[in-house]
């Protein structure tokens, strides 16, 4: 019988890479490394209605539209999850992320538990979640408060939003507390490795395995 040589990657369905966590807990951080470090790994673009912040850039950050558009695209179903945060709306446009699961690229997601919680109602078998814990609720507030781009109403806002965004972990498949960084972000990559790995999403896998039993 002839031998059967691996010549090249087997076919696999991309991923929906979910990261939340409380404002501040370290997730864009964190999500900015991981799309360095992953080349087949690409950011959701988010729309949102909130105003452009600086050095923000439309249609890398968010695609920053109006009320009356956002509203358009959540009646014509365009929007695979959709939430309001701080009186601001934000979603994702559904086309874009199934072009890229269907080619095999992984799509990484900055969305908040409301949202996760949409994926996962529409697309479970696609989605994998991870929610980032500070290590403490000072360590929170303190990281709030390094940005200096919020103001103090708006940073005590968000420390009142934690306990409650907070009390979601236990919906989410992975949790991690960021205590350093790079611990995190590599613990981060370890998850979507294994997932990558899952039966189910190599869907190239019983044509390879057919090809070694049969020696072509």
């Amino acid at each position: 019988m002839a031998q059967s040589t691996f010549q090249g990657t087997i076919k696999r369905r991309g991923l929906m890479l979910v990261l939340s966590s409380p404002s501040g807990a370290g997730k864009t951080t964190i999500s900015r490394k991981l799309l360095h470090l992953e080349k087949n790994l690409t950011l959701s673009v988010s729309v949102t209605t909130r105003s452009k912040r600086p050095k923000e850039r439309d249609g890398v950050d968010y695609h920053f539209i109006d009320q009356a558009a956002f509203d358009r695209m959540v009646e014509q179903g365009e929007l695979l999850e959709h939430a309001t945060v701080f009186g601001n709306a934000y979603g994702t446009p559904r086309a874009a992320v199934a072009r890229a699961l269907d080619q095999g690229s992984d799509v990484l997601f900055d969305i908040d538990w409301q949202g996760t919680q949409q994926v996962a109602e529409t697309a479970r078998e696609d989605l994998v979640s991870l929610f980032i814990l500070p290590p403490s609720t000072g360590e929170l507030e303190r990281r709030l408060r390094a940005r200096a781009q919020d103001s103090e109403d708006v940073v005590q806002g968000r420390m009142a939003k934690a306990a409650d965004e907070m009390s979601h972990w236990a919906e989410y498949d992975y949790v991690i507390v960021n205590t350093d960084i790079a611990a995190s972000v590599a613990d981060a990559q370890k998850v979507l490795h294994a997932e990558r790995l899952k039966r189910e999403r190599q869907v190239g896998l019983r044509d390879f395995v057919e090809g070694l039993r049969t020696g072509d």
